[in-house]
């Protein structure tokens, strides 16, 4: 792993799960560790209530955009974290390799995405603290 750690989050769309965890991974670990996120069939837009979920807890997403899911970003990232789409994301040795089996928020209200944000929120952490155990 480089000196910097690099993680990849990846969920079919990238419109909720990958983008509220890579903005919690962004918020919680600063410069410390490399963030990217990507579905392997994006959306459009992101989903509003997982961008209304996490304005309530004071992390903007709106300015992100769902992203293909490309070989290249899988050989640049340490781990991946996949969301739901596990079959479709590239295997590389020497990559760590995480599936966090999570509800879709797709099509959900903002009570329903909130303790999908609250449980990708407390994973992120314990990885972060595998990562950079400061």
């Amino acid at each position: 792993m480089a000196d910097k750690p690099s993680v990849l989050f990846v969920c079919v769309h990238n419109a909720g799960r990958s983008q509220m965890a890579a903005a919690w991974l962004s918020h919680l670990a600063g410069d410390r560790v490399e963030v990217r996120s990507a579905g392997s069939a994006p959306a459009d837009t992101l989903n509003p209530a997982a961008v209304e979920a996490m304005a309530e807890v004071g992390i903007d997403i709106t300015g992100r955009c769902p992203t293909i899911l490309t070989t290249e970003a899988v050989e640049a990232s340490d781990v991946c974290v996949t969301m739901g789409c596990g079959d479709t994301c590239p295997v590389f040795p020497g990559k760590r390799y995480l599936d966090w089996p999570l509800p879709d928020p797709a099509g959900r209200g903002v009570e329903a995405v909130r303790p999908i944000r609250d449980e990708i929120r407390r994973r992120v952490e314990a990885l972060l603290q595998e990562l950079d155990p400061r």
